[in-house]
């Protein structure tokens, strides 16, 4: 599996359900990974998403502990457990998480590659992304030149599980 984030100096990554920042060309590398592939999500992210709706091009996997949640092309779990019996079905490398902070942090353990979009700001945030320099199974393996979008910097950072 492999993780794709946005994420500030900080390692924030979102506030009050939203993204800290939103950037063209950090949507285009995102749909660009994503797009014929699987993203699991928490409730949250999904209802970040335009209309709420699941995103097209992709089989879009929410976990949510309701166990009355239904959305319309969309497949709904609701453990751990169905999760990893649904994932068998594709390939463990056109599986991305997208989201939120508590999806993230359950499961980077079982990915092996992270897609960041690192931001050269620290915003103001409720929701944190691990921080992978300070974690030692996971290594930075390579970095774009930096960009600039208005006052922004920011690179697009590939880290690798060891």
């Amino acid at each position: 599996m492999r993780i794709i984030v946005n994420a500030g100096n900080n390692w924030g990554i979102g506030l009050k359900n939203k993204l800290l920042v939103r950037i063209p060309n950090d949507m285009k590398f995102f749909r660009a990974q994503t797009i014929g592939k699987v993203i699991v999500m928490g409730r949250n992210t999904l209802e970040s998403f335009p209309q709420s709706q699941p995103l097209a091009g992709r089989t879009n996997i929410v976990l949510t502990t309701d166990p009355d949640y239904k959305v319309k092309d969309a497949i709904i779990l609701h453990s751990m457990e169905e999760l990893f019996e649904e994932l068998k079905k594709y390939n463990d490398d056109d599986v991305y998480v997208v989201g939120g902070e508590s999806i993230y942090r359950q499961l980077l353990p079982f990915c092996n590659k992270a897609y960041v979009t690192k931001v050269n700001h620290s915003y103001e945030a409720d929701a944190y992304f691990p921080n992978l320099d300070e974690l030692p199974e996971w290594r930075q393996t390579g970095e774009s030149e930096e960009q600039t979008y208005f006052d922004l910097e920011y690179v697009f950072a590939t880290y690798e599980r060891q």
